[in-house]
């Protein structure tokens, strides 16, 4: 089965992620894709994991029991709902 595509209609983002593929010399699906992750971490206001569990490690250099569960609360933040 083919892949699926992405068009892009700006001449300007198709130079852009051509130029970004040569240089990295990763496929323009791999550049897109990881434009877009940053991108909905970005605006998500979300940390990623690599963020995440350095500062777990660097919490946890000096405790003696880490209580992963509170970790993880104290970053959660309620959903306001849908709006409507």
């Amino acid at each position: 089965m083919a892949e699926p595509q992405l068009s892009v209609r700006s001449a300007r983002a198709r130079e852009l992620a051509h130029r970004i593929a040569r240089r990295e010399r990763r496929s323009i699906a791999d550049i897109v894709e990881r434009a877009l992750e940053t991108y909905e971490t970005i605006q998500a206001g979300r940390e990623s994991p690599a963020t995440f569990y350095a500062r777990l490690t660097a919490k946890a250099a000096g405790d003696d029991d880490l209580d992963i569960e509170a970790v993880i609360r104290s970053g959660r933040r309620p959903h306001s709902g849908p709006t409507l």
